[in-house]
């Protein structure tokens, strides 16, 4: 296991998702984690998570999901470079989401540019 807990926890839904898996359980969770859970959960990329706070766990419901995947580096990016990183990291327009850490928190690319606000490319689904 690598220390980046984001990017396994997305590398098991993504290889859930390819081997027609409907629940998968992650062994390690963080702050970071449960947050872009939230966004996955809001956008149908996954229809429900449980979070196990005794053994540190998260049950994970896979909802539709085709790719998702941890962004590293986790690039800097301002309000006017967003739209460079979306059209690299998804497939077309108006399709997938990709996930920033600004200083608000965790948002959407949409919700970036509504804001104007710039930050860290995290993860991105589709």
């Amino acid at each position: 296991m690598s220390q980046d807990i984001v990017a396994d926890a997305l590398n098991m839904i993504k290889n859930a998702k390819q081997a027609k898996k409907e629940i998968i359980k992650v062994n390690r969770i963080s702050n970071l984690l449960v947050e872009i859970l939230k966004i996955m959960k809001q956008k149908g990329a996954i229809k429900k998570y449980k979070i196990d706070s005794k053994t540190k766990t998260v049950d994970i419901t896979i909802g539709d999901l085709s790719e998702c995947k941890a962004i590293k580096p986790r690039f800097s990016v301002n309000k006017s470079q967003i739209e460079k990183y979306r059209r690299r990291y998804l497939p077309s327009r108006n399709f997938g989401t990709v996930i920033i850490s600004t200083n608000k928190g965790l948002i959407t690319n949409e919700e970036a540019q509504e804001e104007k606000v710039g930050g860290c490319l995290v993860a991105y689904f589709y």
